[in-house]
């Protein structure tokens, strides 16, 4: 899946990345579909999900508050949440053709 998770990342990494200005997102316990258009880089606050990549419904990764994780673009996955998620995140810019 691709899926990159730092658990625990040291506040100078954190810090150096600028995770705390980045923009918050958060979501309710659930499962929700979502493409990623763009590779993200997050940062869980708050939270714990499972994400399983689309067509593969028994392979998941799992991650939660505290991990850093960046997320591939054209990821096509489910968000099994189940913990209140509360991130810091950003996109990459897109790439031009």
């Amino acid at each position: 899946m691709n899926i990159v998770i730092e658990h625990n990342p040291s506040s100078i990494k954190l810090a150096e990345l600028g995770v705390m200005s980045w923009p918050k997102w958060s979501c309710q316990p659930g499962k929700y579909a979502l493409v990623f258009d763009e590779r993200e880089t997050c940062y869980l606050v708050k939270g714990k999900v499972k994400v399983y990549q689309k067509g593969s419904p028994s392979e998941f990764v799992e991650f939660g508050a505290g991990d850093l994780v960046i997320i591939p673009k054209g990821l096509s996955c489910t968000w099994d949440v189940t913990l209140f998620i509360d991130k810091h995140y950003k996109f990459d810019p897109p790439t031009s053709l």
